[in-house]
């Protein structure tokens, strides 16, 4: 176990480089927008929220390609574009770009 642990220590991703004290830090994006499902859709900023996913969908993409593979940034990306993409959702769906066909049609008539 002591070896493990020593190899985590020392490993180009381990925890005395940035490759994972960034990742740790960036798990704030993630809890922020966990929390910000709470408040109502007219709160949430589209523009903020698309530049979000923007963003952490880049990020993954530099995560997967930098050498060391960087799994800790690649998995909080994906779960803060998850969180943005659904935060994203809610947005649109305040907005009305979600409205069924025959509310519309119901309007034109």
């Amino acid at each position: 176990m002591a070896a493990f642990f020593r190899s985590f220590l020392d490993s180009p991703v381990g925890p005395k480089t940035t490759h994972f004290w960034g990742p740790v830090a960036n798990w704030g994006f993630v809890a922020a927008g966990l929390v910000d499902i709470e408040k109502p859709p007219e709160m949430i900023s589209g523009n903020m929220t698309g530049a979000m996913c923007v963003c952490s969908a880049l990020l993954m993409r530099f995560a997967w390609m930098v050498r060391p593979r960087n799994y800790l940034l690649l998995a909080c990306h994906a779960s803060n574009e998850t969180v943005q993409l659904y935060q994203l959702s809610r947005w649109a769906k305040g907005q009305g770009y979600f409205l069924s066909e025959k509310k519309e049609e119901t309007k034109s008539q």
